[in-house]
């Protein structure tokens, strides 16, 4: 079995779905890669690096294309879809929920396709699970924009001069991402508080040494997310995050709901309020942001304060982000190749059927079906 990795196409995708640390497993497996020349050379992995590993490099994107297994990060476009073949099989983040073009060229080409975003989120799938491990990248990275942009210290100094006060940085939506800069702040030594709709993350809060802010709303919903708030929910949510965001220097938003636009938190009056030179690090930008005055994609200032809005923040740090989405599939690929190195898909299996959107081109996803009926 031949797998193959292309060279990301999308802009500002600097990832590469396969390291050479991978590709020497999957070959130790007895599993053939092919590798686009040039795939890797945006995350510091050279043509050599993979043919040391074990790979065959070509020039030619129809060759890899035409393996029996592609794997991707970003979704595909829809021509080199096309140069799949008969039966394949693709992997990768292909975002059943919102683009509803990747999902019907996978279908016209009759191919397989699992989608990593749609993998389920169980504890046997952890070491499968792409969306932790990209967003523990971007929560990162938040922390870090978030102290480059304030222009003040974030930890408290002491000095002969005086005591300056640390930053106090609020954090909203404590996923992995918002964990992940709430720790990544805390060590910076900003006093961190966290919020979710989801008070059952309030341990995990306090467990890095933050604040709890708790508006008193509760909004769990299925599959480790939250579920959308009713309009007086969100009514109330507002206004006292509005209140409370007025007391912080540094708000770092990471609120999502799967294929649908990001709710808004921070309100053009929570802005107004801020103190000046303050700072906003919107990551749901993708997704409209949750701030009422963000611009995805670009950095702005209104009211003296600085709202922050980067895309596809784990590309900014594609060496370790790679690496990690690669060990992601590596985990799935064992569900799917058996001892003799040929390609076995149980569908009896929950993670096997769950993250599969396509089936010999037939859309089983029920998202991604109405998102294909909605866009005709």
């Amino acid at each position: 079995m031949r797998i193959g990795v292309p060279k990301e196409t999308a802009a500002g995708e600097h990832r590469v779905a396969l390291v050479p640390e991978v590709v020497s497993k999957l070959k130790a497996k007895g599993l053939d890669v092919v590798v686009q020349s040039g795939a890797g050379a945006d995350a510091l992995l050279s043509d050599a690096a993979y043919a040391a590993a074990g790979a065959q490099i070509t020039q030619d994107a129809a060759e890899v294309w035409g393996s029996d297994v592609v794997v991707t990060i970003a979704p595909p476009d829809p021509q080199a879809i096309r140069g799949l073949g008969l039966g394949s099989i693709l992997i990768g983040f292909l975002a059943p929920l919102t683009s509803p073009q990747t999902t019907s060229a996978l279908a016209d080409a009759k191919a397989t396709a699992f989608a990593m975003e749609a993998i389920p989120r169980i504890s046997r799938a952890q070491a499968m699970d792409a969306l932790s491990s990209q967003s523990n990248v971007a929560g990162y990275r938040a922390a870090l924009l978030g102290a480059e942009q304030i222009g003040r210290f974030y930890p408290m100094l002491m000095t002969a001069a005086g005591t300056i006060p640390p930053a106090k940085v609020l954090v909203l939506g404590v996923g992995v991402a918002g964990l992940q800069a709430l720790a990544t702040a805390k060590r910076l030594g900003a006093r961190t508080t966290g919020y979710d709709v989801r008070p059952e993350v309030a341990e995990q809060v306090e467990s890095l040494g933050a604040q709890w802010l708790d508006l008193g709303l509760e909004a769990s919903g299925e599959g480790g997310y939250a579920r959308e708030l009713t309009e007086e929910e969100r009514a109330r949510q507002q206004q006292a995050l509005t209140d409370a965001i007025k007391g912080f220097d540094v708000v770092i938003t990471t609120a999502l709901v799967p294929g649908r636009p990001a709710p808004r938190l921070v309100t053009a009056e929570a802005v107004e309020g801020m103190k000046p030179g303050s700072v906003i690090v919107d990551l749901a930008g993708e997704a409209g942001g949750n701030c009422e005055l963000t611009e995805p994609g670009q950095t702005v200032v209104r009211h003296d304060v600085k709202i922050v809005s980067p895309l596809n923040l784990p590309a900014s740090m594609a060496e370790h982000s790679s690496q990690l989405f690669a060990r992601n599939v590596l985990a799935l690929l064992d569900l799917f190749v058996g001892e003799d190195g040929a390609l076995s898909l149980d569908f009896d299996d929950e993670i096997v059927r769950g993250a599969c959107v396509v089936r010999d081109g037939e859309i089983v996803n029920p998202g991604a079906k109405a998102a294909v009926e909605q866009a005709r």
